[in-house]
This record gives structure tokens, C-alpha cells and sequence, in this order.
């Protein structure tokens, strides 16, 4: 699993019949996401919007997610960040701006 950040969505007038219905989301784990030169296209399977940070599961994982075992996917995202807590400390929480107590 990975924490990225979404940064775009894809849209696609055409594709496969398996993805119909699904959300396409462009994702980067990059600390500067609008820096990242790869960030990758992941299915959206919780509701996630552009600037969310959010778990992001890749290969058979990905598919395993609510159940696309036959879906052409290789990357989804299957959680929303609501706060990230590293040695007792809340270093991300949603919604709260950069402040020196969340990055310390």
C-alpha cells in the first residue's frame, strides 16, 4: 500500500466494458505532487476527490479491491486519509492547513 495524493482525474470517452461505472483517478505519492514527472492512474473505489490523500493498493491487491478480480485494473484507490499519526504525533490530518505542529 501507498499514500498518495490524487491530483487529477482521467476521463475516457471509450474503454474497456469492465471499467464503466468507475471513477479514474491520477494519483502521485510524491512528496511535491505537482512536481511528480510519474504520477499513475488508479480506480476509484471509496469516492476520493482531487487534493485527498488517500491508500492506494497496486497489482493483484488492486483488483482484489471490491471485488474487480476480472476488471483490467493495476492500480485502485481503496481509502481516504482522515489523520496519520508517526511516533505520537499527528503529522497529517484532513483538511488542516501545514502548521509546525503537524510537521514536527
Amino acid at each position: 500500500m501507498d499514500i498518495a495524493t490524487v491530483i487529477g482525474t482521467v476521463v475516457c470517452t471509450r474503454k474497456e466494458e469492465k471499467l464503466r461505472g468507475y471513477k479514474l483517478l491520477l494519483v502521485s505519492a510524491a512528496d511535491d505532487p505537482a512536481a511528480d514527472p510519474n504520477p499513475i492512474v488508479a480506480l476509484d473505489t471509496v469516492g476520493a476527490g482531487v487534493g485527498e490523500r488517500v491508500i492506494v493498493v497496486r497489482g493483484s491487491s488492486a483488483r482484489a479491491a471490491a471485488e474487480l478480480e476480472t476488471t483490467p485494473v493495476d492500480a485502485a484507490v481503496v481509502g481516504i486519509i482522515d489523520h496519520v499519526e508517526q511516533d505520537g504525533k499527528i503529522v497529517y490530518r484532513k483538511g488542516a492547513e501545514p502548521s509546525p505542529e503537524l510537521t514536527q
